[in-house]
C-alpha cells in the first residue's frame, strides 16, 4: 500500500522566500490536500514548551474526581468539560459507532459579537477550572499564537488554489474558532473497548482548517486516502498536523478533499497508554456565506450555505443524547 500524500512544509521560505520557492510550495499543497487533506508544518514559531505546559496543566483536570469535573460540564459545542460518553464522532459521516473514549476541555473565541442573538449561540463565555488557575492565560496565550498561524495558513491556502491571498482570510474577521483539549486515558479509566469502538470515531471535521499538536502513540491518528485505506498518520514532534475540514471542503468545489481521520482505541499491547491532542478549530465570521469556486479550479457546484447554520448541523450531529 501506497504512502498517504502528506508532506511536510516549511512556513519560513513561504513567508521570506522568492516568488519561484513559493510557488513550489503552493504547488504542494494543492496537491496534498487534493489527495489526502493532510499536511504537516514546521517553521509555525509556536514554542513547544507552552504545548508542555497546557498540557500538564490539563492533566491535573482530568484527574480530578469526576464529581470535581463534573460542575463543568457542557454539551458539544459548548465551554467546558466533556466527559465520557458525550461524543460518537462517527455519526456525522454515518458511521454509528459506541461513544468515543476520551474526554475534553473545550474553549472558543472570547471576544463577543455584536449581534445579541449571534453572540447567544456561538460566543457563550469560558468556563475555566478554578482547581487549575494556571490553564486560562496559557491557553489564551495558545490561542493567540493559532490565529496568526491560522491567517498565515489561510494566505497560503488562498494563493495555493490561484486566488487572492485573502479569499478566505478576508471572511475570518471575528471567527468563531473552537480549541479542544482531548484527554485519551487507558482502559483502567475508560475500560476495554467495546466492538468497533475508538478514541474518536471515523470523521471528516467541520470547519475550515483544524491545527492538531499531537503525540505519537500505538492508538493514534489514522488518516484514510482512497489509494491507501486507514494509515497511521506521519509524526514530527516539531510540526502540527494541518487538515481541512468539510466546509472548506465545499468552498473549494471538492477540489480539495475534508481529510477523513480516526483515533484508533487504547492498543491490546499497551492498554495503560494515554495520549493528550491539542486541537483549535479554525472557524470563519458568523453569517458567512460559502459558495463552491467555479470551475476550473472547483469541481462540484454545492448549494451556497450560511456557514454557522452548517457547522450547527455538525455539531448536532454528533451529540450523544
Amino acid at each position: 500500500m501506497s504512502e498517504p500524500r502528506i508532506p511536510t512544509i516549511d512556513l519560513r521560505p513561504w513567508l521570506s522566500g522568492d516568488a519561484e520557492e513559493r510557488a513550489a510550495i503552493a504547488r504542494t499543497v494543492d496537491d496534498a490536500l487534493q489527495r489526502a487533506g493532510f499536511l504537516l508544518v514546521t517553521g509555525h514559531g509556536v514554542d513547544p514548551a507552552l504545548r508542555a505546559r497546557i498540557r500538564a496543566a490539563a492533566r491535573t483536570f482530568f484527574l480530578l474526581p469526576e464529581a470535581v469535573k463534573q460542575t463543568y460540564a457542557a454539551k458539544v459545542g459548548g465551554r467546558g468539560w466533556l466527559g465520557p460518553g458525550a461524543e460518537a464522532n462517527g455519526y456525522a459521516e454515518g458511521t454509528p459507532t459506541p461513544p468515543d473514549l476520551k474526554e475534553s476541555l473545550t474553549f472558543a473565541t472570547h471576544e463577543p459579537f455584536d449581534d445579541p442573538v449571534v453572540n447567544a449561540e456561538w460566543y457563550a463565555p469560558n468556563v475555566w477550572p478554578a482547581q487549575v488557575p494556571e490553564l486560562r492565560a496559557l491557553c489564551e496565550e495558545y490561542l493567540e499564537r493559532m490565529a496568526e498561524l491560522e491567517r498565515r495558513l489561510l494566505s497560503l491556502l488562498g494563493e495555493a488554489l490561484g486566488l487572492e491571498p485573502d479569499f478566505f482570510s478576508r471572511h475570518m474577521d471575528h471567527p468563531t474558532y473552537g480549541f479542544n483539549i482531548n484527554w485519551y486515558p487507558g482502559t483502567d479509566v475508560v475500560g476495554a473497548p467495546r466492538p468497533g469502538q475508538f478514541r474518536i470515531g471515523p470523521h471528516t471535521d467541520f470547519g475550515t482548517v483544524t491545527v492538531l499538536d499531537r503525540q505519537a502513540g500505538k492508538g493514534g491518528l489514522q488518516v484514510h486516502t482512497d489509494d491507501g485505506g486507514w494509515q497511521d498518520a506521519p509524526y514530527d514532534p516539531e510540526a502540527f498536523t494541518i487538515n481541512i475540514g468539510d466546509l472548506l471542503a465545499r468552498w473549494t468545489g471538492d477540489r480539495w478533499r475534508s481529510g477523513r481521520h480516526r483515533v484508533l482505541p487504547p492498543p491490546a499491547d499497551a492498554p495503560a497508554e494515554e495520549l493528550m491532542s491539542l486541537v483549535y478549530f479554525g472557524e470563519c465570521t458568523p453569517g458567512t456565506r460559502v459558495e463552491s469556486v467555479p470551475a476550473p479550479v472547483g469541481r462540484v457546484a454545492y448549494e451556497p450555505v450560511d456557514s454557522h447554520v452548517y457547522l450547527r448541523e455538525k455539531l448536532n450531529s454528533i451529540t450523544v443524547e
